[in-house]
């Protein structure tokens, strides 16, 4: 190829990228995607407030607050729900970088709520105003559970989107191509985060004979990168780093992409710390970072206990009559106990007997061998589970399809041995095999479900489910324990969607 011929080449591969960042990511999506959400947020709202109105007073509108200053019922509704749409704007929970993925969105959501309703009650105590708890008891946890719904509903929408190529934000990207390659395969590795690099631009001088990175064409070098990001009408210019692109550099791309609504994204070496423990911090004018270290005990972990064994507690009695039929369907179409007992290895490195309903044939330890020599596999590598087991029995083919085989793990939760979320159990010689990283998974309880069982199960590759465990352990939240939990049991609906 001569080198006009490959300069040819080159412009058309840019002006296909130009092409491809208008086809990812229409100007007009994601307004009419926030503005979708604005509409059922005002609807959920408005219907949590007017229920707990209706239920609780006559419709009469002449109910008055008890106290010195005794509004009407029906105008603190309206200011409820006028005060709880805009703290919902103006805590910025329909940011288009909120929306679609990660759990950003909903603990936003959860904490300007929360935040309201705590300003709700000092009010009433300044004024001297007497809210009815019940009122305010059906209004919160009803208001919150619909917006969380109703988001969780668009969501899933736009990752349908997302998985067809449509509905994601361009990106251009600036760095030396290791770097660039790098921060490419993450921002590609998960469709559904939304985001689709259209070019990559590299430090001036740098690599001229490089004209792709990881399929992704070279554009331009730092210098271009405002006027590049105008043209080919991207979302979000990201900064992989390099010597190029000093402190300097950095204020003056800034500069120039005001105005153009394209945000300017800085990459970080430091990878899975989640925002809690994180403290933004200028120290004459230079923003440092700081990082605190990760906890494993004190108040929050008391929390974690009694909100584990509070909602074991409760899920085992709502869900008795399952269990107990489940047990009868266990015992009754194949030999052997009820329960599978296998010692697990938990907190601390201290073992445990994890309850399992039976979900194999009586011996089926015996005949791992011959199952792994089917599948070409020499040992049990970690998070290693046999595709095409035929020790399982029928019954246990649909436990585990639904994962009500670790149902009975309710219990060593009770015992306090588990926790409804953490990293999964594993074995003594899966442990044996850890390195520095994955030791810190037994610094917390395990869980009955986790991190990286919501994030791709089986599909993800040892690596990365233990890369989100860990992350899990250092970054713990109460509310991230909910997100999990309700992301678990749309995961098993979906199971059943795919029969």
């Amino acid at each position: 190829m001569t080198p006009t011929t490959h300069a040819r080449a080159h412009t058309h591969q840019r002006e296909q990228s130009v092409s491809a960042a208008a086809h990812v990511a229409s100007p007009t999506w994601s307004t009419a995607h926030a503005y979708r959400v604005a509409v059922t947020d005002a609807l959920s709202i408005g219907l949590a407030v007017a229920l707990a109105y209706a239920v609780r007073f006559p419709l009469d509108g002449h109910v008055k607050v008890s106290g010195e200053f005794s509004p009407s019922y029906l105008a603190v509704s309206v200011t409820l729900f006028l005060a709880w749409f805009a703290v919902l704007t103006v805590g910025r929970t329909r940011d288009r970088r909120l929306l679609g993925s990660g759990p950003g969105e909903f603990s936003r959501v959860f904490e300007v709520t929360w935040h309201l309703f705590a300003a709700v009650a000092v009010i009433g105590f300044l004024f001297r105003m007497d809210i009815g708890r019940g009122y305010l008891g059906i209004a919160a946890p009803l208001g919150l559970l619909l917006l969380l719904a109703t988001r969780a509903g668009w969501r899933r929408l736009l990752h349908r989107r997302r998985d067809a190529g449509l509905d994601r934000y361009p990106v251009l990207v600036i760095g030396p191509w290791h770097k660039a390659a790098s921060l490419i395969e993450d921002f590609h590795r998960n469709p559904r985060a939304g985001y689709k690099v259209v070019g990559v631009c590299v430090p001036e001088g740098a690599e001229p004979s490089v004209k792709d990175v990881n399929g992704v064409p070279v554009v331009g070098n730092h210098k271009q990168a405002a006027s590049l990001a105008k043209q080919y009408g991207v979302a979000a210019v990201a900064v992989a780093g390099s010597d190029a692109m000093t402190g300097e550099a950095v204020r003056q791309l800034g500069w120039d992409l005001e105005g153009t609504g394209v945000d300017l994204a800085l990459t970080l070496a430091l990878t899975d710390v989640a925002g809690p423990r994180v403290l933004m911090q200028p120290v004459n004018g230079l923003p440092l970072m700081y990082v605190d270290a990760p906890q494993f005990r004190g108040s929050k972990y008391i929390v974690k206990f009694l909100f584990d064994w509070i909602g074991a507690a409760l899920i085992a009695v709502l869900i008795s009559p399952v269990l107990l039929a489940l047990a009868v369907l266990v015992k009754t179409t194949s030999r052997g106990p009820v329960f599978y007992v296998q010692e697990r290895i938990g907190k601390d490195g201290r073992t445990f007997r994890m309850l399992k309903f039976r979900s194999m044939q009586m011996g089926a330890h015996a005949r791992l061998a011959e199952v792994l020599a089917a599948e070409g596999v020499d040992q049990v590598g970690v998070f290693y589970k046999p595709k095409n087991d035929p020790r399982i029995t029928k019954v246990g083919r649909v436990l585990r399809r639904y994962s009500l085989d670790e149902l009975p793990q309710l219990i060593n939760v009770l015992r306090g041995e588990m926790s409804l979320v953490g990293p999964r159990p594993q074995i003594e010689a899966e442990v044996a095999t850890y390195d520095r990283a994955a030791h810190r998974r037994l610094l917390v309880k395990p869980g009955l479900t986790g991190l990286w069982q919501v994030s791709g199960r089986s599909n993800l590759d040892a690596r990365t489910s233990m890369r989100l465990d860990v992350a899990y352990v250092e970054n713990w939240t109460l509310f991230g324990d909910i997100v999990i939990l309700a992301r678990t049991l749309t995961a098993i609906l979906r199971q059943g969607e795919a029969r």
